[in-house]
């Protein structure tokens, strides 16, 4: 068996001159690093055999051009000495990585904590038990001296320091807390034990020039320590006590006299003189595992648990905001660039803060305003050389003028009433206009269409007007116009997404009679002749009603923006979720709402970045953050007191501009554009354990071999489709799925079409704890802009949770409440069903409970339900998996079968047909919800084993007999033969079971069986918790084990198999494992089939 792609936690890191090496399980990756700071992936190696890499060590010197470093990877009893070669320039230069020491991996006796590199190019190594060794890793590896230092308890981390043996010093953390610290010539005892700490110590970090020592513990807390020379036996002292993380402490190191620190709360830390984060960098999905430093240029590295490598640049502290002392009370402000800020008065005078000149300059007076509460838009010219203003008032009135020119303005009356909402919106192919919306009492909405003229007034066209759906709050937010042309969507203050016609044909024109045009002074009367009003024009233009109305969709607090990318619309909203809609035909269709983190509350704004990140704009507490996507992190963060108050954000190549009012007056936060702070070196996937996995299928794109997708479900309430490399051995995200309120145990496919592997589509079930499935339709395309070559498109069918199910019952005091802890332990889709008498099609879905359920649901993708038809509470205990499969008669009749197994080590196997037609007859009938059917009791029970049943698979055998194979927490594996026939009774012909033939291996693993799968009728693949994938020849006379290998993900909750046809036409089997990782492996066929 051959690994194909591993996906590993990032355990050990370190920069070897202008290389960066990742250890992520057994292999480790290499990162070349340019001038400007940006890393490369610059080829993996894998490097110990059955071991992750917990360390790596480069030699002092070297790391140019045509040199050689050499490192040492180490982890559990392995130990590996590497070649970072720099290639000449013929080459370009890129980093080779090759075995030295004539060979591979080493084991050795025992456990080794820590190398580091002594004269002679030899190693000194801490061993476990407290040893210290100088090893001789040349040639066939020999040991030159050994010491054992007596005293210190169980080690958890270790650091070396001296030239050579007379003054080789170790430092050790203790399981109990205490560092202690020797001399390797004087091993007796110890010279000295630090205590502080009140919880195993976790890192080390040694600085020889200054003489510090920084710990890191369990009890969450970094210690910086005066140690002076670490084999000395002067006083110590504690000179910095540092508390900040949230979680353990993972790692260490020291950057001048100050500790950075990684912890298992995702945080990576810089610690200031006084023991206070000076500053704190997140960005990984879960637990930091790993940390280095880079002696020049001041990079740092981090890896942790989700996979994920990351490099982070240094970085300039965030400037403060400067109140810039508006003149009176500001109302509104909105930036005109990075450098100009405007300013609405309550009184309705109009002021610019020029940056340059550092003053306020007035640009419109209170009298040449129209009136008291104003509402102000601007939006940039095209081209950028000005910008376009539309400043409305309380009495209906509107002025549209550039800044640059305010003396030339278009004057408008819109409404009898106030002005309630202004917005710009950009038209599609006609890149000289702009369209301002603009609402007013009633509902009533205007477009109206505004190009400018250099030394004239903007011209202004009434194109349209739009009546709003009542509700409270009756006016629009935001709007945009659809690339497909002849449609307007927009969003309005009550949370709603509309939809509405327009057309190219205008209603009115001011283009000639404007108030500037005629001469007329910008401050004249409103009520005067030459104003042109829009009142008008009540009877000639028509009101349009929308097309489509999604009501309240963004909840109350009203929606945001609206914005088109990619042929798709995007919208966001205050209540914290943005979403992606499809147009189909003249109607709005929500494809999924995606939440981008914890404690986002308010999204103001998406923006899709050249570089393929998506950057979120809102406001987490009272902070208004720029979120990105990609790095999981927070580009800046200004606290400003919340969104409620106005402010205006904007970004250019030369600075990022954030204005907000607070106190009366308008700050400015102004930050220079810089490079992102942190570039992704390796893809996050889970901050958690994977708990479960699928293969989607397989897309073949232009160039490419075809690419194998998948879905993963984790523990921290994700599922992610994915796709894994067999060239780079790394995964790549394609969409993220984050509407579980708890992990994600289980997933199933259905609906698998894939026309010449061009794409795919599939129904997808994710479900979990708190009883909660969720169901997607997936679309996978090729698309060779794109990292991965494939791009996934989510779409959201339907949902379901028992609490909810439960209280729209209407005879609630007869049911008994469900246990807010039930889990879905398994899914299996129901295959064949046939659905002719309902006028949709819909998908049969069974699901193993923690509860001791078994539950069958319906899935009705035309009217988006997911419905409970038929439960059973037969097990009494724990159900673990469920398995379902079809039996097809020799009249062509289908029968749907169910297995199910359960803690007790027991299998059932069910017939579910009845069921089914009855729940199709019953929704026929029903409005909305129906009462469960009873699911019966089950036509067979074996007891196959002594415990709970991991791992469940079944394959059809001809003449209506089934393989049926099951692994346990025993690691025991059970398979039996098993025939299904009809009864005897010719009036209603019942399916009859029997056993035929069945195996057992008592203790085939030497741990839980998390994984089976029958590939032949002949062979059977397990795999354990013990980390080992075995091949097993079946037969009735026993299990015969062929072949067993070692696989790199720790703790295995799952497996995935499909058999692939080779480039030679020889046949092969590929397996994808879950848990602390993702490992692909490629398995050769053995032998051809036995003759059964």
């Amino acid at each position: 068996m051959e690994s194909v792609a591993l996906v590993a936690p990032v355990t050990a890191l370190e920069f070897a001159g202008d290389v960066l090496l990742a250890g992520t399980g057994p292999e480790v990756a290499a990162f070349l690093l340019t001038g400007g700071g940006v890393a490369t992936a610059a080829g993996r190696r894998s490097v110990l055999r059955e071991a992750s890499v917990l360390g790596l060590r480069a030699e002092p010197g070297g790391g140019g051009e045509g040199s050689v470093v050499r490192v040492a990877a180490f982890g559990g009893r392995w130990l590996a000495v590497l070649a970072v070669r720099r290639g000449p320039g013929g080459t370009g230069g890129s980093p080779l990585l090759a075995a030295c020491g004539g060979g591979g991996a080493r084991q050795l006796g025992e456990r080794v904590w820590e190398a580091r590199w002594v004269p002679g190019g030899r190693l000194a190594l801490a061993l476990g038990g407290g040893a210290v060794a100088l090893y001789e890793w040349r040639g066939g590896g020999r040991w030159l001296r050994r010491a054992r230092c007596g005293g210190a308890g169980a080690l958890r981390c270790a650091v070396l320091a001296g030239t050579g043996w007379g003054r080789l010093a170790l430092a050790a953390g203790t399981a109990m807390g205490d560092v202690v610290l020797w001399r390797a010539a004087e091993a007796e005892e110890p010279r000295r034990r630090l205590r502080g700490h009140r919880g195993a110590v976790l890192a080390l970090s040694y600085a020889a020039p200054r003489g510090l020592l920084a710990s890191a513990s369990e009890d969450r807390s970094v210690r910086l320590w005066a140690v002076g020379e670490l084999g000395g036996s002067g006083e110590a002292v504690c000179l910095l006590l540092c508390y900040g993380h949230g979680a353990r402490v993972a790692a260490v190191a020291l950057r001048g006299p100050s500790p950075v620190s990684a912890g298992e709360d995702g945080a990576c830390l810089e610690w200031g003189g006084g023991g206070d984060v000076r500053r704190a960098r997140r960005g990984h999905r879960g637990a930091l595992r790993a940390l280095a430093l880079r002696p020049a240029g001041g990079c740092l590295a981090t890896g942790g648990s989700d996979g994920g490598a990351r490099l982070w640049r240094p970085r300039r502290d965030a400037p403060s905001p400067v109140a810039l002392g508006a003149p009176g009370r500001p109302r509104a402000v909105r930036l005109a660039g990075p450098h100009r800020v405007l300013a609405l008065g309550e009184s309705g005078g109009l002021e610019v803060y020029e940056e340059a000149a550092g003053r306020w300059v007035p640009l419109l007076g209170p009298a040449a305003t129209p009136g008291p509460r104003g509402v102000l838009a601007v939006t940039p010219l095209p081209g950028g050389s000005d910008t376009l203003c539309a400043l409305a008032g309380g009495h209906g009135h509107l002025l549209v003028f550039t800044l640059d020119q305010p003396e030339h303005t278009a004057r408008l009356r819109l409404f009898e009433g106030a002005v309630m909402g202004l917005s710009w919106a950009p038209r599609p192919g006609l890149p000289l206009v702009t369209a301002l919306l603009a609402s007013g009492p009633h509902g009533e909405m205007l477009w109206l269409d505004v190009s400018c003229c250099p030394g004239r007034a903007p011209s202004v066209q009434l194109m349209g007007r739009y009546r709003l759906p009542p509700c409270r709050q009756r006016w629009h937010t935001c709007a945009a116009f659809l690339p497909q042309g002849g449609l307007l969507v927009c969003g309005d203050r009550r949370g709603s997404l509309l939809l509405f016609p327009c057309s190219s044909s205008p209603g009115m024109d001011t283009e000639n009679s404007s108030t500037a045009d005629r001469g007329s002074p910008v401050g004249e009367d409103s009520e005067s002749e030459s104003e042109l009003s829009c009142l008008s024009h009540d009877g000639t233009l028509p009101i349009e009603e929308p097309l489509s109305v999604l009501f309240g969709v963004h909840g109350k607090a009203g929606v945001t923006s609206v914005s088109c990318h990619k042929d798709y619309i995007y919208s966001t909203g205050r209540d914290g979720c943005y979403r992606q809609l499809r147009l189909q035909g003249q109607r709005l269709e929500v494809l999924w709402k995606h939440r981008p983190c914890k404690g986002l509350q308010w999204i103001e704004e998406l923006r899709f970045t050249p570089g393929g990140d998506l950057l979120v704009l809102g406001f987490h507490a009272d902070n208004f953050v720029v979120w990105s996507t990609r790095t999981g992190e927070n580009l800046h963060c200004i606290p400003c007191g919340g969104g409620h108050r106005s402010w205006s954000y904007c970004s250019s190549p030369s600075a990022e501009t954030f204005a907000y009012i607070k106190s009366g007056d308008v700050m400015l936060y102004s930050s220079e554009a810089e490079p992102c702070e942190q570039q992704v070196l390796l893809e996050s996937l889970h901050g958690r354990e994977i708990a479960c996995v699928r293969r989607l299928g397989a897309v073949q794109a232009p160039g490419h071999r075809p690419i194998n997708v998948f879905v993963t479900g984790s523990e921290d309430t994700t599922a992610c489709v994915l796709t894994l490399s067999e060239q780079s051995r790394a995964a790549v995200p394609l969409a993220r799925l984050s509407d579980h309120i708890s992990s994600v145990r289980a997933l199933a496919l259905a609906s698998l079409v894939q026309p010449d592997t061009a794409g795919l589509s599939a129904l997808l079930f994710s479900a979990g704890g708190r009883a909660q499935i969720e169901c997607y339709r997936l679309l996978c395309s090729a698309d060779t802009a794109s990292e991965s070559a494939v791009s996934c498109q989510v779409v959201h069918v339907a949902s379901h949770r028992l609490d909810e199910h439960w209280d729209r019952m209407k005879n609630r005091h007869k049911l008994v409440k469900m246990d807010p802890e039930t889990r879905y332990m398994s899914l299996s889709v129901v295959p064949g069903t046939t659905t002719e008498q309902l006028p949709a099609p819909c998908k049969f879905l069974a699901a193993a409970c923690s509860d001791g359920s078994v539950r069958l649901f319906v899935l009705l993708e035309a009217t988006q339900k997911l419905l409970l038809v038929a439960e059973s509470f037969h097990h009494q205990r724990c159900v673990l998996k469920v398995e379902a499969f079809l039996h097809t008669q020799a009249g062509g009749e289908r029968r749907h079968l169910l297995c199910s197994a359960a803690t007790d080590g027991s299998v059932a196997f069910w017939d579910i047909t009845a069921p089914i037609r009855d729940a199709v007859d019953a929704l026929q009938h029903a409005e909305g919800e129906m009462q469960p059917l009873a699911l019966g009791t089950p036509l067979l029970t074996v007891t196959a084993h002594s415990c709970g049943v991991n791992s469940l698979h079944i394959r059809e055998l001809p003449e209506g007999r089934f393989l049926v194979a099951s692994g346990s927490d025993d690691g025991s594996i059970h398979v039996c033969l098993l025939e299904v026939a009809l009864s005897h009774d010719e009036a209603v012909p019942e399916p009859c079971l029997r056993v035929l033939e069945r195996v057992s291996r008592p203790c085939a693993h030497a741990a839980h069986v998390t994984g089976i799968r029958v590939l032949r009728p002949d062979l059977l693949l397990s795999a354990s918790v013990d980390q080992r994938l075995s091949l097993w020849r079946l037969h009735w006379g026993g299990l015969e084990a062929l072949s067993t290998s070692f696989f790199h993900v720790p703790d295995l909750a799952e497996l995935d198999c499909w058999e692939e046809a080779e480039a030679g036409g020889e046949q092969c089997w590929y397996c994808v494992l879950c848990g602390h990782g993702l490992e692909l492996l490629r398995c050769a066929t053995p032998g051809q089939p036995m003759e059964r």
